[in-house]
């Protein structure tokens, strides 16, 4: 602004030069200095003053942005609690992340586990494949009964459902963790009045959160509904054999008659 209305002058005292041009041609050296002198006098009561008074407003604006809208001196204080909060629990928390805490010690269960703690959705196939190794695979048909055999595949399937989704989840709470220590990278450096952006982008992050939290939620509840189910079916059995049971002495009471 003050560059703009500085040009607009220089243009008005070049303006009145090439007006009084042929004044001047014709005029003595009084003359000119009269001339100057009553432009730059015109400059400073006029324009300077409307310069002043701009300048005054900006400065004014400026205060009351940097002490009420933006407090400069609040925002350097909360810049200053972040980073010594950083650099009070980022080594902590690299630490205890680094802890290892693998305990399989056999090939195939140290390769399964290690897969499940990978935090890697590029792993889940492999997953199958390492935990028919440990857990083995589905009998067959001569070897155990209907029932038995689609209570162990829908177990399995059940279990491999959870275990994909857990690491699945491992690998967005990973992702979770560097958008979250990103954001305290940009409070530290952010500039005043970026304040409701870094929010906007800490809101989007927790949605994101929260819909992976449900996503665990809903696998837990599928787990714990096909527990049930197993239990439900186990006592269906129970009470089949003991109905056969009962005929069956039914039968042998009805013969010794």
């Amino acid at each position: 602004m003050n560059q703009f209305i500085k040009r607009r002058g220089l243009i008005f005292v070049l303006a009145g030069l090439l007006l009084f041009a042929p004044v001047a041609a014709n005029a003595d050296t009084t003359d000119i200095i009269t001339l100057l002198t009553t432009i730059s006098s015109t400059l400073q009561n006029a324009i300077g003053t409307v310069l002043s008074g701009i300048q005054s407003i900006r400065t004014t604006l400026t205060q009351f942005e940097q002490q009420m809208v933006w407090p400069v001196a609040l925002i350097n204080q909360t810049k200053n609690e972040v980073a010594q909060v950083r650099s009070q629990f980022a080594t902590l928390a690299g630490q205890i992340e680094s802890i290892p805490t693998s305990s399989a010690t056999l090939v195939n269960p140290k390769q399964l586990e290690t897969l499940l703690r990978s935090q890697q959705a590029a792993n889940l196939p492999q997953i199958s494949a390492s935990y028919t190794q440990v857990f083995q695979a589905l009998p067959a048909a001569d070897q155990a009964t209907a029932t038995q055999r689609n209570l162990i595949d829908i177990d399995d399937a059940m279990t491999l459902g959870a275990l994909k989704t857990a690491t699945a989840s491992d690998q967005g709470s990973q992702q979770m963790l560097s958008i979250a220590d990103s954001l305290e990278q940009q409070a530290v450096a952010s500039a005043p009045g970026s304040a409701p952006i870094v929010t906007a982008q800490a809101s989007a992050a927790t949605l994101q959160n929260q819909a992976m939290l449900q996503r665990l939620l809903a696998a837990e509840l599928r787990q714990e509904a096909a527990r049930l189910a197993h239990a439900n079916v186990l006592r269906k059995q129970s009470a089949e054999a003991n109905r056969t049971l009962r005929n069956n002495l039914q039968q042998i009471l009805n013969r010794q008659r």
